[in-house]
């Protein structure tokens, strides 16, 4: 006897968006299931169908806008002959591009999440894929090398990039800029210079980027 597929309402693609305009109206997080799927009109068992948590929603549509965007890069017929530099800041410009479509949300979801750590739990599914995605495209990178002196050290590379896209998405949150132009030229800058940073040949990107920063006077504090 084949499962019962999920209906169009209770998918995850439409669960997200459910819970997203929910916390949106009501200006907070859904509090219980049971509620949630009352006025969303689900059937309580279709919805433990898909997660086992509200929690579990949250940190889903993080994982959703990095499989929406590496989906969405990857689906373009010149992704295979990028560089991995390259295929870096497509996957950046692409993610940021739905962030844009999403910017109530996550700037509701994100509020006061600097230095807080149980804000940023929701994210731990998005850092797993991003480092998973540095890690390919190191190893990828590595292949090539004839010696393990000159191969990259994936797990630096790979948190470095996470680090990366949370400096990133803070400096989002702040851009005012029109059409969040300043964030693209975050974005290009910072991931040339983890690049060179691996090429060792850092200073001229690093310095670049460094006056950016300072030009924009951003901070982590």
């Amino acid at each position: 006897m084949s499962a019962k597929k999920s209906t169009p309402k209770t998918d995850r693609k439409a669960l997200f968006t459910a819970y997203m305009t929910y916390t949106l109206e009501h200006e907070q997080y859904p509090r219980s299931i049971y509620k949630f799927c009352k006025e969303q009109k689900i059937k309580e068992a279709d919805f433990y169908n898909l997660f086992g948590s509200l929690e579990g929603v949250k940190k889903g549509i993080w994982k959703s806008f990095f499989d929406q965007s590496l989906n969405a890069l990857q689906a373009d017929k010149q992704y295979e002959t990028y560089g991995n530099r390259e295929k870096m800041l497509g996957f950046f410009f692409t993610f940021f591009e739905l962030l844009n479509l999403n910017r109530s949300y996550v700037l509701f979801a994100l509020e006061g999440s600097e230095g807080n750590m149980k804000q940023l739990r929701q994210l731990s599914d998005l850092r797993a894929g991003i480092k998973s995605y540095a890690t390919e495209l190191l190893e990828d990178a590595n292949s090539e090398k004839s010696t393990k002196l000159t191969q990259y050290n994936t797990q630096i590379f790979s948190e470095g990039a996470w680090l990366q896209l949370l400096f990133l998405i803070r400096f989002w949150m702040k851009d005012d800029s029109a059409g969040f132009e300043k964030t693209d030229v975050a974005i290009e800058k910072s991931v040339n210079t983890i690049f060179d940073v691996f090429d060792n040949t850092p200073l001229e990107r690093v310095v670049d980027f460094g006056k950016f920063l300072f030009q924009e006077r951003f901070s982590f504090n």
